[in-house]
């Protein structure tokens, strides 16, 4: 149970604003909300999390528990490495608008993202690696649907903006009461 809280926690703590949630927002922007790319970076989220605990899973029985524990300190350094290193990126651009390049996008993100080495090191240092793993994937997910959600609702006044009439009135507004003055100007206003 603690591995699976640490890794859901250190997950949302370091993937807010992170490389690959950003690039979900913008190429949800720019491509537009769809199912299918919600659920591919779902079973992104997912890999990768359980690609993280499968690699701690076969590192454990190979090294003693000061080792380990140097590991995924080793792990966490990378986190804040990545984390410092690497800006994040602020505007994607899929000029394919394919579902399959944006999914590769992804998961080239997510396989060196610092929430990806704090699965690894939380699974090592903690000995629990499929709570790891699990916690890991939902925060992951957790994430990933709130960069959709948001991109999703930035998207609405853009979408209102597009339906706004301008007009261009034909004379000055001279008098605001309707009452005082017939002018169509005034009733228009």
């Amino acid at each position: 149970m603690t591995g699976f809280i640490l890794a859901l926690v250190a997950v949302l703590l370091s993937g807010l604003g992170a490389r690959d949630q950003l690039t979900v927002a913008a190429l949800s922007r720019n491509i537009g909300p769809r199912p299918a790319a919600l659920i591919a970076g779902i079973v992104v989220c997912c890999a990768t999390a359980a690609f993280m605990g499968y690699a701690a899973m076969l590192i454990t029985p190979l090294l003693a528990a000061p080792a380990r524990l140097f590991l995924a300190a080793l792990a966490l350094g990378f986190a804040g490495l990545e984390a410092l290193i690497l800006p994040p990126l602020r505007e994607a651009k899929e000029a394919t608008h394919s579902l399959f390049a944006q999914t590769v996008v992804l998961l080239a993100h997510q396989l060196t993202d610092a929430a990806r080495f704090l699965i690894f090191g939380v699974a090592l240092a903690a000995d629990a690696i499929l709570p790891a793993a699990i916690g890991g994937g939902i925060g992951g997910v957790l994430l990933l649907a709130a960069a959709v959600l948001t991109a999703t609702l930035a998207a609405v006044p853009a979408q209102a903006q597009q339906n706004t009439l301008k007009v261009v009135m034909h004379s000055d507004l001279k008098i605001v009461d309707p009452i005082w003055t017939t002018a169509y100007i005034t009733r228009n206003h």
